[in-house]
């Protein structure tokens, strides 16, 4: 099982990954929305924002996001680094409910081209 260290350690590559992203990938990453990712087996939420092409992570909470982001992940740790390390498949893994992503429509044709 992932650690909250391993699991912020992910969180921060993948906002690297974003800030270096080109073309539509970029534009998507570009987005400014409030964020959420709960790891659900550590029960753990990390709280920020993502602007500028990253992710920057305010807080980290006991329990369930405190609060509704505007862009909402939940998943375990293991599936977040396995996600980042790209070794499991965001498309497969949301679409089998391993991994839950909520947003508006729009920012959802937005996200989906950073997939």
């Amino acid at each position: 099982m992932a650690t909250i260290e391993e699991c912020r350690s992910a969180l921060d590559k993948l906002s690297d990954n974003m800030q270096r992203a080109e073309g539509d990938v970029r534009d998507a990453a570009a987005l400014d929305r409030s964020v959420s990712c709960h790891i659900t087996d550590l029960d753990v939420t990390f709280v920020g924002r993502m602007r500028g092409g990253r992710i920057e992570v305010h807080d980290t909470v006991q329990g369930p996001p405190p609060g509704r982001a505007e862009i909402r992940l939940a998943m375990t740790g293991d599936d977040l680094v396995a996600l980042v390390g790209g070794e499991l498949n965001f498309a497969k893994a949301w679409g089998s409910g391993r991994v839950k992503l909520h947003a508006g429509v729009r920012d959802l044709f937005q996200l989906r081209k950073l997939l």
